[in-house]
């Protein structure tokens, strides 16, 4: 297997299910030569990645598919964001190249400096960026040629305090944060995460984060493919920063199996 497949991988699910559950950020993993190009020592660059790394996502997701009547599909990235992020415009649309965290980031969470200043990016963003962005643009087409529509739920976490590199983070800081698009993410797939999170104490809707991710070729383009970003506040499954799993995470699998459930069970999802 090479570099770019080893990167990624999709984990088949059943042929009728809608869902694809999307880990981008769980990962810790950095290739020696990328980490050649980033400039922070070792002791730096693992307390970075304590902070910047969705830790145990994976797990979660892996335990709610094993619950589900109906097999998520999974696509979970097996690399560190800090190698490039997934989910990061390649382009100007992007507003976090402000914090020197675009596709490739040059600044560490606490706006330091990770690679130097004048890097170039496109090697890592055509080795790794473009072929996992192809990769998931085949899974959501697969989705849409099986069942008719695709559901992409992101899992992520995120710290229960603000870090540095963030621009909105001055907004409530809910257990369960749900990421929505104003053109790709349902009213009713909303409603069904909101009941689905219910037991955490509270969940909210784009604060501290905001967004979901739907492959370029379909966003803004497809109203076939919905998308909810399930942003956990990493206090309630885990020690943070970077710590291990709690009894919250066998308790979040459950509840996002019944968001996987939920939304097969309810067909076709209406309008935003």
């Amino acid at each position: 297997m090479n570099d770019i497949a080893a990167s990624y991988r999709l984990l088949p699910g059943a042929p009728e299910s809608p869902v694809i559950l999307h880990v981008p950020h769980s990962s810790r993993a950095i290739p020696a030569d990328v980490r050649r190009g980033i400039v922070l020592d070792d002791a730096a660059l693992e307390r970075e990645l304590d902070h910047i790394t969705d830790s145990h996502t994976a797990r979660i997701a892996a335990a709610a598919a094993l619950r589900c009547s109906a097999t998520p599909w999974r696509f979970v990235n097996e690399l560190s964001r800090l190698v490039v992020d997934p989910e990061r415009f390649p382009d100007e649309r992007e507003e976090m190249l402000a914090a020197g965290m675009g596709a490739v980031y040059t600044r560490t969470t606490r706006r330091a400096v990770l690679r130097p200043d004048g890097f170039d990016a496109r090697p890592l963003l055509d080795r790794y960026f473009h072929p996992y962005a192809a990769a998931m643009t085949e899974a959501v087409a697969e989705r849409l040629d099986a069942v008719g529509r695709a559901v992409v739920i992101d899992v992520h976490s995120y710290p229960a305090e603000p870090l540095p590199y963030e621009l909105h983070g001055e907004g409530p800081r809910p257990p369960v944060c749900l990421g929505t698009d104003g053109y790709h993410t349902p009213q009713d797939l909303r409603a069904l995460a909101g009941k689905a999170f219910a037991g955490f104490g509270g969940t909210g809707v784009n604060s501290p984060f905001e967004g979901a991710y739907v492959p370029l070729e379909y966003y803004g383009q497809d109203p076939r493919v919905s998308a909810l970003m399930v942003e956990i506040r990493r206090d309630v499954y885990m020690r943070e920063p970077g710590g291990p799993a709690g009894p919250g995470l066998d308790a979040l699998a459950g509840a996002l199996a019944e968001l996987v459930d939920a939304v097969g069970r309810v067909g076709a999802v209406g309008s935003a």
